[in-house]
């Protein structure tokens, strides 16, 4: 009975070596799926805030030509015409880093009064787990696109008849706005009510 039982011992302790060695294996493919779970947030993550940043620079820098159309009264032409600024992805590279990726791509699509900019970012950390073959090289990737959209309608007026707009008024939605082409009002007041600035699905 003892040698019996001595011997189904030993026949045992194989399957538990390779139960263990499966459940091992599944902790650590379950904490591989949940870093490489977490790299993908983070990613998309930076992928939004980059994305949100390069349309608010947009925003910034259309003051130039957006006060430079108002007294010939070019406003409309403007809003159809005009590009996002350079200078729109720059910010974009800024906030991508600060959150810890990279900006593979930054491409904007003027849409008459509605721009939109998209962002790819792929993330500095890979997964590199053990279970996971190739997960060194393998990097989280998320893609984000931000509009800058023109939100009012208005009205001009010629005060002195001499094709040189005085007055413009500004409606959007519950705001408005009186912007005087020769004194206008600081940008950063104004800027936040004409245009809005917000993530769309890509």
């Amino acid at each position: 009975m003892i040698g019996r039982s001595r011997n189904d011992a030993g026949q045992a302790f194989p399957i538990y070596v390779v139960m263990v060695a499966g459940l091992l294996f599944l902790v650590f493919a379950f904490f591989a799926v949940g870093k490489a779970s977490a790299l993908r947030n983070g990613a998309q993550g930076a992928a939004d805030a980059a994305a949100l940043a390069a349309a608010q620079q947009a925003r910034v820098e259309f003051e130039g030509p957006f006060r430079a159309s108002l007294p010939e009264d070019l406003l409309d032409a403007f809003l159809r015409a005009h590009k996002v600024p350079p200078g729109a992805c720059s910010a974009a590279y800024s906030l991508a880093a600060a959150n810890d990726a990279r900006v593979e791509d930054c491409r904007s699509t003027p849409g008459g009064y509605t721009d939109r900019i998209t962002v790819d970012v792929k993330g500095r950390k890979p997964v590199d787990s053990s279970v996971l073959p190739g997960s060194e090289e393998t990097f989280a990737k998320a893609t984000a696109t931000a509009v800058v959209k023109f939100r009012c309608s208005w009205t001009s007026v010629d005060y002195n008849d001499d094709s040189i707009r005085d007055m413009f008024f500004f409606s959007c939605g519950k705001d408005f706005l009186k912007i005087e082409p020769s004194n206008p009002p600081p940008w950063s007041e104004v800027s936040k009510i004409l245009y809005d600035v917000h993530l769309v699905d890509n």
